[in-house]
């Protein structure tokens, strides 16, 4: 049985992300930041679970949705109904669509119309804007 998002919002102080997230996860997660590819200890977890929010602890991803992108960051074909959300982002001299938990506005990564199906979607994501939490 999947998980269901939280619901509400989680609003907090700049100074209260800032003591609650590592250095690195308050860079992606509140910065909209990038890891550097290929450096996610979830890129190689296959156990059945659940991918959580860094942030906020909001479950997004279910570990039968992932798949080996072979881009360097975990991927995924399909969120959790209601998860996550989605902006324009026109950073880079490009347009993507931002990928933010919706719960926290976390910065988690980007979605793209090159995944396998059934979706044909791969949401990109930071390893370190997430948890996985192993299924009992």
């Amino acid at each position: 049985m999947a998980d269901t998002p939280t619901t509400g919002r989680e609003t907090r102080s700049d100074a209260a992300w800032r003591a609650a997230l590592t250095p690195d996860q308050y860079r992606v997660l509140r910065e909209h930041g990038t890891e550097r590819a290929g450096t996610s200890n979830l890129l190689a977890e296959k156990r059945p679970g659940t991918f959580t929010c860094a942030g906020c602890g909001q479950p997004l991803f279910e570990q039968e949705t992932k798949f080996e992108s072979g881009t360097g960051w975990p991927s995924f074909f399909a969120p959790i109904e209601g998860a996550v959300a989605t902006s324009v982002d026109r950073s880079h001299w490009m347009v993507r669509t931002e990928v933010h938990c919706a719960r926290c506005q976390g910065h988690l990564g980007h979605v793209f119309e090159d995944g396998p199906a059934p979706t044909g979607l791969r949401y990109c994501m930071n390893g370190v804007a997430m948890q996985f939490e192993p299924a009992a």
